[in-house]
């Protein structure tokens, strides 16, 4: 079987429920970007240097398919939706790096090739939880999915400052001059 079926030719593609939707549909274009996250993500394993950030990476893509799998299905309940329990995750494992890491101010992003990566997918993850909440304006998106999108910028960032620390990179902006 080829991967070229010619069905979106004309502009449609199908949902993993089985209809066939516009390929600029809100939906397609909140799942398409947790793919591109996704993608983001299997780049940033390439330079990331800590276990403990390969095993997140690892983690996330997994959870990524399972939320893309979520928005690719409309009124046909996914196998596996986000939960509560992933959302807690997210938050723990955020928290600990919080611990392990005090932020004294701004930081300047990027000063490793795996924390620069890991901030690309910050931003995208943001992107991303924008166009999950434009879909949620005219269709179900469960809250759960929202909450989670949105702890999983925090843990990209967080993630990409493990990085740094782990190099002694980590760096602040200077403080901004009074106006």
């Amino acid at each position: 079987m080829s991967i070229v079926t010619k069905t979106g030719d004309g502009g449609l593609t199908s949902l993993w429920s089985g209809e066939r939707v516009r390929k600029d549909d809100p939906r397609v274009e909140a799942y398409g970007t947790l793919d591109e996250l996704s993608s983001q993500l299997g780049l940033a394993r390439h330079s990331a240097r800590l276990a403990s950030t390969l095993d997140a990476i690892d983690a996330l893509q997994r959870d990524l398919v399972r939320a893309g799998g979520e928005l690719a299905s409309r009124g046909k309940p996914f196998v596996v939706p986000i939960s509560g329990e992933d959302i807690d995750a997210v938050t723990a494992a955020t928290r600990l790096l919080e611990e392990k890491i005090p932020l004294t101010g701004f930081v300047l992003p990027g000063m490793t090739p795996g924390s620069a990566s890991l901030d690309v997918a910050r931003a995208v993850a943001r992107r991303a939880e924008r166009r999950v909440l434009s879909l949620a304006r005219e269709a179900d998106v469960s809250v759960e999915l929202r909450v989670w999108l949105n702890r999983l910028s925090d843990w990209l960032f967080m993630l990409a400052r493990a990085e740094e620390a782990a190099e002694g990179k980590l760096r602040f902006a200077p403080p901004a001059a009074p106006g």
